[in-house]
């Protein structure tokens, strides 16, 4: 501390450091001074908070979708059902606006037009987040669903099967294995892009970094330190992520 403060002092005096020591004063005034670091860990702590929202959002969106626009695709011939129709009408218009706008033009309009009265920044961003993540679940469940052969769905209805037991049972557990790394990726991605609602206020991992650059005025390390946690966090979900999908390919060989 006492050589921090040393250093520092011959910064702001303008005298000449090393560039171990101006590097040094840095590091520490970005992670270690007045316990910095635990802004950085309140920020990951609300980032994963937004994440698992976002996520569960997503996720429920792209099953229905998905299911919706899947069951549309599989109607027989002369046997169409017309609300079913409708619905596969909204929820590609859906898909094709959310694929086609930016990320951030649609937190800036959910932050600053639908909910500009809000004051739940982490919140309005973990709708936004989990509406733009099930447009894309949505299309990477439809097409596990219908890589599935189609003599499969046949199979279960000659069985005495409904639509729903024979997806349940049989289409499923078969699309998951092709659906888990597309659906690992979104996870990922969608984990970095909560670094994106701190636009509208959210206080996240990079709003944390801001903060502290606010009262250092330097940004090398508060940036790069936001990267590093990142990098950590993509990692380690990897990581996990790739110790399910051996563990389900054992117990198919099983």
């Amino acid at each position: 501390m006492e050589q921090f403060e040393a250093w520092r002092a011959l910064l702001k005096a303008g005298d000449p450091v090393s560039l171990w020591q101006r590097m040094y004063v840095y590091f520490y005034q970005a992670f270690i001074y007045k316990d910095r670091w635990q802004q950085y860990l309140n920020g990951v702590t609300r980032t994963l908070w937004v994440t698992a929202i976002a996520l569960l959002i997503g996720v429920f969106l792209g099953l229905i979708v998905a299911i919706v626009r899947t069951a549309h695709d599989q109607q027989r011939p002369g046997h169409t059902n017309f609300i079913l129709g409708i619905l596969n009408s909204i929820f590609r218009v859906y898909v094709t606006v959310i694929r086609g706008t930016p990320m951030m033009v649609q937190l800036m309009i959910m932050g600053f037009v639908i909910f500009s009265s809000s004051k739940e920044f982490e919140l309005v961003g973990a709708l936004t987040l989990g509406i733009n993540s099930g447009a894309y679940t949505a299309e990477i469940i439809r097409g596990g669903l219908m890589s599935v052969d189609s003599g499969q769905m046949e199979a279960g209805r000659s069985l005495g099967m409904n639509y729903g037991d024979t997806m349940r049972f049989i289409i499923v557990p078969q699309a998951v294995k092709a659906i888990l790394p597309a659906l690992g990726n979104e996870f990922i991605v969608l984990l970095k892009d909560t670094s994106l609602i701190s636009v509208i206020g959210g206080k996240e991992l990079i709003y944390a970094a801001r903060g502290v650059i606010s009262k250092t005025y330097e940004a090398m390390f508060p940036f790069l330190g936001a990267a590093a946690i990142y990098l950590v966090l993509v990692m380690a979900f990897t990581w996990l992520l790739g110790i399910f999908e051996r563990r389900l390919r054992a117990s198919d060989r099983r």
